[in-house]
């Protein structure tokens, strides 16, 4: 569930980006009391998320507006399905429109872009998961609608847990130096994970104990010998060029997880419009 503190200062933010001070256009050509209803429709089939952030852009703009929300976060629509209707000043329904729309169109473009990932994956113990490669600023939003679309969420960001990486291993000089290291000084609740991109630094990685190994840009041949010498004593993740039509193979070849930068950093807004009635 998304907190009012956390996505309200998005919101202040957006809004200030597109309104500044007023809204030159509806303030001179619409009156002070002229009060409308206004609906947001489905243009198109998918999964729906961000109702309730869109709700909060409308009570953000002016309190007096009410919000009625059609839909679930997590819901199928279907082309003309209203999701929400909203009843208030003409003025401050336009002010507001841009803004929940677009965080509205963004949300459920993700919700319907996991969707189908998990989907493919339903028939296998294959989780995917998203990455940290989100929109400046909208990471907590779009992190929520990964989750409503059926798929999981890595770590939310750089304190949540180690993950040794090609650099860092450059850095330190090697994958059991980096994992020693770290693990002198975590808590016993945080995990390590490691990048690796060959079999060799795999069995190093195994030897080390790392908790979760990321096999980098690896082939589906090789991901095979990497679950067969792994012998399920860590979460193999597997990452890079992981594309919709790999999923199946990758599910039966016994791989944990699989994280997917697509599913946040590229995904097509979702299209929804709003109709003053």
């Amino acid at each position: 569930m998304l907190s009012n503190y956390k996505i309200d200062p998005i919101i202040l933010n957006a809004l200030d980006e597109d309104v500044s001070y007023v809204d030159i256009t509806s303030d001179i050509l619409i009156s002070e009391d002229s009060k409308d209803t206004a609906e947001m429709m489905s243009k198109a089939d998918g999964v729906v998320a961000g109702l309730s952030v869109a709700k909060r852009v409308f009570e953000i703009v002016d309190p007096t507006i009410e919000v009625e929300i059609l839909k679930n976060d997590g819901d199928h629509v279907a082309y003309g399905d209203v999701l929400l209707r909203v009843k208030g000043s003409s003025r401050s329904l336009l002010k507001a429109e841009r803004v929940a729309l677009n965080l509205l169109q963004r949300m459920s473009g993700i919700a319907t872009q996991a969707y189908l990932y998990a989907n493919e994956v339903k028939d296998y113990k294959l989780r995917v998961v998203d990455t940290r490669k989100t929109t400046p600023g909208l990471r907590i939003l779009e992190k929520y609608a990964v989750l409503k679309g059926g798929c999981f969420n890595h770590r939310f960001n750089l304190s949540d847990a180690v993950m040794i990486k090609d650099n860092h291993i450059k850095a330190v000089g090697s994958i059991t130096d980096a994992v020693n290291k770290a693990k002198a000084m975590i808590p016993h609740t945080t995990k390590i994970e490691v990048e690796v991109e060959s079999l060799l630094q795999l069995e190093e990685a195994l030897k080390a104990k790392a908790d979760i190994i990321m096999l980098d840009n690896m082939d589906n041949e090789t991901m095979a010998k990497a679950v067969e010498m792994n012998k399920g004593q860590a979460i193999l993740e597997a990452s890079g060029n992981i594309t919709l039509e790999r999923l199946k193979a990758i599910g039966a070849i016994g791989i944990d997880v699989v994280s997917v930068g697509a599913l946040t950093h590229s995904v097509k807004a979702f299209d929804i419009s709003m109709n003053i009635k």
